[in-house]
């Protein structure tokens, strides 16, 4: 059955929110609520509710539902795995909500929920190769190949933000422990919490990622300093992914894309590393913003109809 009604959630670690479209892309209900932190079951049940509550504004049961979450479905075990809402590592989550909503979902990463969303009808549309990643508290990217989301047999395609920051010296690396358990990961350079790691080193102060950028757009000198640290950085991660994979055009979500220096700097840093020493892949801000997230899993029920 294809209904015109799409149901999308994105389960982050402090809030989970649902979206209620129609495949004009028009949102018609939107709810969010505080993730249930470190209790598996109750993070179903508010899943559930969402759902039902969204389904209530048009009274229809059993629309589709796809779901955006911090980690990916092993194709090994069929469980969550790389999730850093940890709870939720290990467990067959995806066979839990099919059972608990009665009909098939479908979850993913939520970095390929931001790049389907923009590939669909946002920044990346009318692209073939789009390359999504978020700089928040965390980092990671999805890629979209004319319209689909690329998983891989791993179910790690895009996990750019565990990968070591190109062309850094080891001694910087050693610096930066991941949750993940190595060292030196693009998330703890690339991520807001990296941008406040950089200013710890270079400034001896603990602030946060916000109150750098504003302040550095206010002309403080220390905090331009960090910035300017920080777009060599993500000139480095984001060149490293040009070298394998080419996107047509690389996407930006999360807290530090709202950066708006990262746009002028990036087209004049990026070809000193790129192979070739040139480059014209455009870096934009996500259209959807905060939004794209949700709209994008909302966007993975029209995908599994057309399988």
């Amino acid at each position: 059955m294809h209904s015109e009604w799409l149901i999308g959630i994105d389960l982050g670690g402090t809030k989970t929110e649902v979206i209620l479209m129609d495949r004009q892309s028009k949102e018609h209900f939107r709810q969010r609520v505080p993730t249930p932190a470190r209790d598996y079951r109750a993070t179903l049940e508010a899943i559930h509710s969402l759902v039902l509550a969204a389904e209530s504004k048009v009274g229809v049961s059993g629309l589709p539902v796809g779901i955006g979450i911090p980690g990916s479905i092993s194709g090994i075990t069929g469980k969550v795995k790389n999730g850093n809402s940890t709870w939720l590592n290990g467990q067959p989550m995806k066979d839990d909500l099919s059972r608990l909503l009665e009909r098939p979902v479908t979850v993913t990463n939520d970095a390929n929920c931001l790049a389907l969303s923009e590939s669909t009808d946002g920044a990346g549309k009318n692209h073939n190769v789009v390359f999504a990643a978020i700089l928040g508290t965390g980092c990671g990217a999805g890629v979209s190949v004319n319209g689909r989301i690329l998983t891989g047999p791993n179910g790690v395609a895009g996990e750019w933000g565990h990968n070591p920051l190109a062309w850094t010296p080891q001694t910087e690396l050693d610096q930066r422990p991941c949750f993940c358990g190595r060292r030196g990961c693009n998330e703890t350079f690339l991520s807001g919490t990296g941008l406040s790691l950089t200013h710890q080193f270079l400034h001896g102060q603990n602030l946060p990622a916000k109150t750098i950028t504003e302040s550095a757009s206010n002309g403080d000198k220390a905090a331009s300093e960090t910035l300017n640290r920080y777009l060599d950085h993500l000139a480095r991660g984001l060149a490293a992914v040009i070298n394998v994979l080419d996107p047509d055009i690389i996407v930006l979500g999360g807290g530090m894309s709202n950066t708006g220096k990262i746009y002028q700097e990036l087209p004049l840093r990026l070809p000193s590393y790129v192979f070739g020493s040139e480059c014209d892949t455009p870096v934009v801000r996500a259209v959807h913003g905060d939004s794209s997230g949700v709209r994008g899993a909302a966007w993975l029920g029209r995908l599994v109809e057309s399988e």
